[in-house]
């Protein structure tokens, strides 16, 4: 802005004194040079106005734009300098997990699909932060980058949709039930054998759009992405936690920057939710003791009791759900002993699996 002022003043029209009698003009040269350079300026201000001042990565699915934009908002309202027009700028970025809709995910790589190429934007400095959903991101994050902020956690319940049966367990024998998450096959299996799961990607809308279209007679899909896409109306039941254990970190959003950017993390310390925080770090600690991938079926969920402690449970099955195996954790609702809690509700469970059991 100095050196804009500095030019107007340096181009100012010149006195050229009183005027004569046939009338005293800046000429016409000049004038032109004037507009051009007035013009050049306006542009350079503008350009300036328009510098983000946070980009924020994001895949493209309504859903990944939800969380994006409530991050947006949350940024805004929390930081008046973010909150003038244009100072955050949303870039989409299209993941692996985006790319390829026709396989399973443990047949493309398992974790890390829907994060990796938007990890690498911010590595090189193509974004400034990055908004997840959580049960998307790795156990372990890529050098460079830290994860310092989690929003307040959704509900993490699971939905039951379908236009022939008010449950699951109103479903004819051999209906199809369409999920592509290893850890609802198992528990619906382990519940209702006589029912048939089969593959079903893409994303919310696709997948409600298949199931009008009869490919199968029913779906389950996390009740915290229905409540962000305001679609809740979509819903036939909500299936209790003790019937359908939910995944790690299902409805909460992270958010990352690069570890050395403190500027990024000082702005998304201020939207961190830490009961949220805590409860995704135990959950992960009980996944990353069991070593998980997509192709293991596991499930977990760590909250704040009535009485402020911290209880926890896991999962661990077969994909068939012929074999499914449970542990609970209770302990004070802070970061070690959580951390804690999670690694040894895991490694319980590992014991108890026997060998080959995450063979799959």
């Amino acid at each position: 802005m100095a050196g804009a002022i500095a030019m107007r003043s340096l181009f100012a029209p010149p006195n050229l004194g009183p005027s004569s009698s046939t009338g005293s003009h800046v000429p016409r040269r000049v004038r032109r040079s004037l507009v051009k350079i007035r013009a050049a300026i306006a542009v350079e201000q503008e350009t300036q106005a328009k510098v983000s001042l946070i980009r924020i990565g994001t895949r493209g699915s309504p859903l990944a734009l939800a969380q994006a934009y409530e991050t947006r908002d949350k940024l805004k309202a929390a930081h008046s300098e973010l909150a003038e027009e244009g100072a955050i700028e949303i870039i989409i970025i299209k993941t692996t997990g985006d790319k390829i809709l026709n396989q399973p995910l443990a047949d493309i790589g398992g974790k890390g699909l829907f994060t990796k190429e938007i990890d690498e934007a911010l590595l090189e400095g193509r974004i400034d932060i990055a908004v997840h959903s959580m049960k998307d991101v790795p156990t372990y994050l890529p050098e460079g980058t830290v994860l310092p902020c989690n929003l307040p956690r959704e509900d993490v319940r699971d939905a039951f949709i379908s236009l022939n049966a008010k449950s699951l367990s109103e479903l004819p024998a051999g209906s199809l039930v369409g999920s592509a998450s290893l850890r609802r096959q198992s528990q619906i299996l382990y519940r209702y054998p006589s029912l048939k799961v089969v593959n079903f990607r893409g994303n919310v809308q696709t997948r409600l759009k298949k199931l009008r279209e009869g490919e199968v007679q029913a779906t389950l899909l996390a009740l915290a992405g229905l409540k962000r896409l305001n679609m809740t109306d979509t819903v036939t039941a909500i299936l209790p936690i003790e019937d359908m254990l939910p995944a790690i970190a299902q409805g909460a959003i992270g958010i990352a920057c690069r570890s050395n950017d403190d500027k990024m993390a000082d702005y998304l310390s201020s939207l961190n939710h830490e009961e949220t925080r805590l409860a995704v770090t135990c959950e992960r600690a009980f996944l990353a003791t069991l070593d998980g991938s997509c192709r293991t079926p596991i499930a977990g969920y760590a909250f704040k009791s009535s009485d402020g402690n911290c209880l926890f449970r896991g999962l661990v099955a077969s994909p068939d759900g012929t074999r499914v195996l449970e542990t609970s954790r209770t302990g004070p609702y802070s970061l070690d002993e959580m951390v804690e809690m999670g690694k040894d509700a895991g490694k319980e469970l590992l014991s108890r699996a026997g060998p080959g059991f995450f063979d799959w």
